[in-house]
């Protein structure tokens, strides 16, 4: 769920969302129907989302990014969109909290001509992200500041620690667990290829 420190906050990030979403559909021509059906994403929670009247889950995020070939930064950028952005970590939007205090904040995000995004990770000990399914041919690069992190990709499990990257395929099921005694600190860079994704042909839903 998007997460923030203020109401206020949260209510312009969902705004954003809720524009962007209703923007993009319809320069599609796409129905609520044809967008549900592409993300997966039932028709009533994407009614919710284009009227901001609903906080999304980061899985429904990535679902609806994915339907429409965008980043998730995208659909959550101030409309209209600065030139330039010069941003705090403390301001950009928590998407993932965990139980003990860990989170992953999107802190910027890039859609031309490639589509990347930064996000930073806290994860306490004992905490572990299980990462949504994602669109095909993502890739993911952890770098570890401080503390340990444990990547777990379909059966493949790799540490590190700081000063160690990791990289691996994001369109596989994976998770990002802390199995150390101090907090891990993590940047992460994702890379997402372009196009539209319909998980009705490919078998995700």
């Amino acid at each position: 769920m998007l997460t923030d420190t203020t109401g206020e906050r949260v209510g312009e990030i969902t705004a954003a969302v809720a524009g962007h979403v209703r923007e993009l559909r319809a320069s599609r021509g796409w129905s609520l129907d044809e967008l549900a059906g592409r993300s997966g994403v039932s028709k009533g929670m994407v009614v919710q989302i284009e009227g901001a009247r609903t906080n999304p889950s980061i899985g429904t995020l990535c679902r609806i990014a994915d339907a429409f070939g965008v980043t998730i930064a995208q659909l959550l950028e101030p409309v209209p969109p600065r030139s330039v952005h010069v941003s705090h970590a403390e301001d950009a939007p928590v998407l993932w909290r965990g139980p003990r205090g860990g989170y992953g904040r999107l802190l910027r995000g890039v859609n031309h001509p490639a589509l990347v995004e930064l996000w930073q990770w806290r994860l306490a000990p004992g905490e572990a992200y299980q990462a949504p399914d994602n669109a095909p041919a993502i890739h993911e690069l952890v770098h570890v500041l401080s503390g340990e992190v444990t990547v777990a990709v379909t059966g493949s499990e790799r540490r590190a620690g700081p000063g160690q990257t990791l990289g691996y395929p994001g369109d596989r099921a994976h998770t990002l667990r802390n199995d150390g005694t101090e907090v891990a600190e993590l940047l992460m860079v994702e890379v997402i290829p372009g196009g539209e994704w319909d998980r009705r042909r490919s078998g995700h839903q």
